[in-house]
C-alpha cells in the first residue's frame, strides 16, 4: 500500500518542501542534493508510492541500504527535501502524486515543485514561477515573474502541480531554462538563488555548485542517459503551441 515512512521524531507541521525529482537538466535533483549536502540534512524517511520501483539504494563508503526516494529534514529551518536517485514512472504519476499530496495535506506543508524548461540559454537562465492556492502572493513578494508564454509541466512534477491546483493547495512551481540533454548545475544555482532563497529567507551558498559543475555533470551523466533512453523526462516544462 502506498505510504510515507517518517522514522525520525520530528514535527513537520508547516514545513516547506523542496521536491528534487529527476527531470530536464536534472535541475531539481541537483538543487535538492545541494540543499541536503549544504545543510547536512539527515534522512528522516522514505516514500513507498506508485511509480517508484522496488529497489534498494546504497551509496559509496556506506553499507546502509536506503529507499530510492527519501525525505531529508532540517528542523531548525522547517525545511524538507525530497531526494530521488531514480526516475519516477511518468505512466504512474497520478498514483505517485496522490501519495505525496496526501502527506503534504496531512502536515500542512507548502511544497516547491521544480522543473526545467528545455531550450537554448542566452546568458543567465531565466527563472519563472507559477502557483496554486494563495501562493501566488509569495511569488510577487519575491519578485519571481510568471512565464513569458503559456505551457505545461509534464511527468510526476506536473502531476504534483495538477493535484495542488485541483485541491486549491498553496504550492509553488519554479521553472528554469535549462539544457535538455545534460545535467545543468548553472540552472540549479539559479533556481536556488533566484527562487528558493527569496521565498524562504534561507541563505544557501552556491559558489561551490558552480565550481563543481563539471564534476556534477559527470556524476549525473548516467542518470541523464537513463532518462533519455526512456524517451520520457520525469519532469519538464514545455510551451504550448497554437492559440491560447
Amino acid at each position: 500500500m502506498a505510504h510515507v515512512d517518517i522514522e525520525a521524531d520530528i514535527d513537520l507541521t508547516g514545513a516547506t518542501l523542496v521536491e528534487g525529482l529527476p527531470g530536464a537538466g536534472l535541475v531539481g535533483k541537483i538543487a535538492a542534493d545541494h540543499l541536503v549536502d549544504t545543510f547536512e540534512m539527515p534522512c528522516v524517511g522514505g516514500l513507498h508510492c506508485d511509480g517508484i520501483p522496488e529497489v534498494a539504494v546504497y551509496h559509496s563508503d556506506d553499507s546502509e541500504l536506503m529507499p530510492p526516494v527519501r525525505f531529508y529534514a532540517d528542523a531548525d529551518q522547517d525545511l524538507l527535501v525530497l531526494q530521488s536517485d531514480i526516475p519516477v514512472s511518468p505512466q504512474r504519476a497520478t498514483g505517485f502524486a496522490d501519495c505525496v499530496t496526501s502527506f503534504v495535506v496531512e502536515h500542512d506543508i507548502t511544497p516547491f515543485y521544480l522543473s526545467g524548461l528545455p531550450g537554448e540559454k542566452d546568458g543567465t537562465p531565466e527563472l519563472y514561477g507559477v502557483a496554486s492556492g494563495d501562493a501566488g502572493g509569495r511569488l510577487d513578494e519575491a519578485g519571481i515573474v510568471p512565464p513569458r508564454q503559456g505551457g505545461l509541466v509534464s511527468g510526476p512534477t506536473g502531476a504534483l502541480l495538477s493535484q495542488a491546483q485541483r485541491q486549491d493547495l498553496d504550492a509553488v512551481g519554479l521553472i528554469v531554462e535549462t539544457e535538455a540533454q545534460f545535467p545543468d548545475p548553472e540552472s540549479s544555482r539559479v533556481i536556488i538563488s533566484g527562487g528558493i532563497e527569496p521565498l524562504t529567507d534561507l541563505e544557501v551558498p552556491t559558489e561551490n555548485l558552480v565550481e563543481r559543475a563539471e564534476e556534477i555533470r559527470e556524476a549525473r551523466e548516467q542518470l541523464a542517459q537513463q532518462m533519455q533512453q526512456a524517451d520520457e523526462e520525469s519532469s519538464q516544462a514545455q510551451p504550448l503551441r497554437g492559440f491560447q
